[in-house]
């Protein structure tokens, strides 16, 4: 008997670290009928595959004071949960799968309304506001941090990583034309580039420079002064597509702490310098970082905290330290996850092509 594919709706909008791993669990269901939710004008218009119907809702986040501002959401957040309930009935979807953020509001409501199971994954090591709000409503809630779990004690709990690309499974070729046997300095600023830590790094570039680094500085798109150095051992780009080649090639790396970059991070293997972007929400970066301080994977430091002085000699120290440098990247591949994107396509796979089973909460899924 010839049985319909399973219909997933995947809300996943914003940045690289919401919609990448949604891609990655995507790439895992291909014998599912899957469509996208996402916001107008954000980055899913690029990133979403074409194979993937892309609708859009007009919600937005909490990040104001109560006010005529808040209740224009409320009017909106209202909206999108009676037109995404409306897209999963007539639809027939049997399932939501969301990468959090504030579209999974709307997601995980509409769903529930319905009856339809809902996995939320949390790849932040602390949960943010939509997660506290709706975990308790989903039937499942994935961990990219095992660590989360103590964060959601009533909520069902399992912990699978995050998923990269799949481009970071495999060896990738980097097409810049970077010395092979040259050390590497990458600086990468998460999806919205990270404009302090770009003055702090051409400042400190010149000493890096003399030491025979070459560095790939991504600036992000909103950086004014993102072509004022010029030097043949320093390529400025506003982003790069192939960050799993990239990373392969560097011998150290200087970031923010977003989850995504971390989890590309640790499945390169790569030693990093963690600059925690201070204005995340409720501080997450901060919290992403300690898991990889704390094992000596990384070194970390509050960007209120590092001065030019300070990042120049760190980097010069590790570049002529090549044990440290390996003992880092070893520490770094033991915090990684390599089948996270199976196991959480496992994990949706079980979830709604069975009944609810009775595993233990805060469980790791092999």
């Amino acid at each position: 008997m010839h049985h319909p594919p399973i219909r997933l709706l995947i809300a996943a909008s914003g940045t690289g670290g919401h919609l990448f791993p949604a891609i990655a669990v995507a790439d895992q269901l291909q014998d599912y009928k899957i469509e996208w939710l996402g916001v107008p004008d954000r980055l899913e218009r690029e990133l979403v595959p074409a194979q993937y119907p892309l609708h859009t809702i007009p919600v937005e986040g909490f990040q104001q004071r109560f006010g005529l501002g808040t209740v224009r959401i409320l009017g909106r957040l209202v909206a999108s949960i009676l037109q995404v309930r409306r897209l999963l009935k007539t639809g027939q979807f049997d399932a939501v799968f969301t990468t959090g953020g504030y579209i999974a509001g709307p997601a995980i409501i509409a769903a529930r309304m319905l009856g339809l199971p809902v996995i939320l994954h949390e790849s932040n090591a602390i949960p943010g506001k939509v997660t506290r709000w709706f975990s308790p409503l989903c039937t499942r809630v994935a961990l990219g941090f095992a660590s989360t779990a103590k964060y959601l004690p009533k909520v069902n709990t399992a912990y699978v990583g995050t998923p990269v690309r799949s481009s970071f499974q495999s060896p990738q070729k980097l097409e810049l034309p970077i010395p092979e046997d040259v050390p590497l300095i990458v600086v990468v600023g998460g999806s919205q580039g990270a404009i302090a830590v770009n003055q702090l790094v051409r400042q400190c570039a010149p000493a890096w420079f003399e030491a025979g680094a070459w560095i790939v500085h991504l600036t992000g798109e909103k950086d004014p002064d993102a072509q004022s150095l010029q030097h043949p051992q320093y390529v400025s780009l506003p982003f790069y597509h192939n960050m799993a080649g990239l990373l392969q090639r560097a011998n150290l790396a200087v970031s923010r702490a977003g989850s995504g970059s971390l989890t590309e991070l640790a499945i390169t293997q790569t030693p990093a310098i963690l600059i925690p972007y201070p204005f995340a929400a409720e501080d997450h970066q901060a919290f992403n970082a300690a898991s990889f301080a704390t094992t000596g994977a990384a070194l970390v430091f509050r960007q209120t905290e590092l001065t030019p002085e300070l990042l120049e000699s760190k980097v010069l120290h590790l570049l002529q330290s090549p044990q440290v440098l390996q003992t880092m990247a070893q520490k770094t591949a033991d915090l990684a996850v390599a089948d996270s994107g199976v196991r959480l396509a496992n994990l949706v796979r079980q979830l709604v092509e069975t009944k609810p089973s009775k595993l233990n909460v805060h469980e790791q899924v092999p």
